[in-house]
């Protein structure tokens, strides 16, 4: 079973995304919630890294909170999932541990 990795601060305020991208391993699983949902928008300075992430670990946005801010689907990276909060538990009944960045 591969890691859960959480990220919940916007990564133009925190370091959080870049620490979980650096730490987590190929086959793990990225769920950005609450602010962490900014780095998953296309064009913008944290692009590339989640691109570049989806190259050997599944990536997921937390729709709830990605909407609560007005976002919309369009502007997502393309490969990043989308999922309500039951595929955020089946993300963390799937995984054998699950690691917050905060």
């Amino acid at each position: 079973m591969s890691d859960l990795h959480t990220v919940n601060k916007s990564p133009f305020e925190k370091n959080s995304l870049d620490t979980c991208l650096r730490l987590s391993k190929a086959g793990s699983s990225i769920l950005l919630y609450e602010d962490g949902v900014y780095a998953a928008l296309a064009g913008t300075s944290a692009s590339e890294k989640i691109t570049g992430a989806l190259a050997d670990r599944k990536v997921y946005v937390l729709e709830p909170d990605f909407r609560a801010r007005g976002l919309k689907a369009d502007r997502l990276i393309e490969g990043v999932e989308m999922v309500d909060y039951a595929g955020f538990v089946d993300l963390v009944d799937a995984c054998s541990k699950v690691q917050a960045w905060v």
